[in-house]
């Protein structure tokens, strides 16, 4: 694999998993172990069994979740502690043939990334779950488990063009973050609200 091609899998690999970690685990460690791709750096780690029964879990688990509206943000919520120093690990792992200066640069670049995307993410789906319908909830998450997979593939087969396109991504996503932002911190609130008054009410029939 060429030295474009792994920067462009290490790119994609951080980005896919401000989106669903789990899915790029799993999806990598797959292609690895079917012998349709071989993955570059240490990744290849990936294609071992406990790797693939643990991102396979987490996998379902993480599919169920984001589809059920106003819990898919307390999952993002969650998801913040996984999914940025999942994506610094396997853009350090793309590089792994590189040496440790390149794949410090790489865990920067790529937990940058991951953080961005994971946010933009959950501004997004934060607004989304704003519409009292589940429908829409449901049309966003199948979209973002169809965007990996393809974002995935692009990278592989044609890095200047998925590498392109992220760049632009990233450059929308900055003016986005700040607005989405707010929409998300709204969200939050407004879920540990609900949560108190849950609790309250609990506690009320209890006394």
């Amino acid at each position: 694999m060429d030295t474009l091609t792994e920067l462009s899998v290490a790119a994609a690999l951080a980005w896919g998993s401000g989106l669903r970690l789990y899915a790029v685990v799993f999806l990598a460690g797959a292609v690895q172990r079917m012998g349709w791709v071989a993955l570059p750096g240490d990744l290849a780690l990936l294609a071992g069994d406990p790797f693939l029964i643990a991102a396979g879990v987490l996998l379902l688990g993480e599919f169920i979740a984001d589809k059920v509206p106003a819990f898919d943000s307390l999952w993002d919520g969650l998801q913040t502690f996984a999914r940025i120093p999942g994506g610094m690990a396997l853009a350090w792992a793309a590089l792994g043939e590189h040496g440790a200066s390149a794949q410090l640069a790489a865990a920067l670049l790529g937990g940058s990334i991951a953080g961005m995307t994971h946010l933009g993410k959950s501004g997004a789906r934060a607004a989304i779950n704003h519409s009292p319908e589940p429908f829409s909830n449901w049309t966003a998450s199948f979209a973002e488990d169809g965007l990996v997979i393809f974002g995935l593939w692009l990278a592989w087969q044609h890095p200047w063009i998925f590498l392109i396109l992220l760049a632009l991504f990233l450059l929308v996503l900055a003016w986005l973050l700040p607005k989405l932002w707010r929409l998300l911190r709204a969200t939050m609130r407004r879920l540990r609200q609900f949560l108190a008054r849950q609790q309250d009410g609990a506690g009320a029939r209890l006394g």
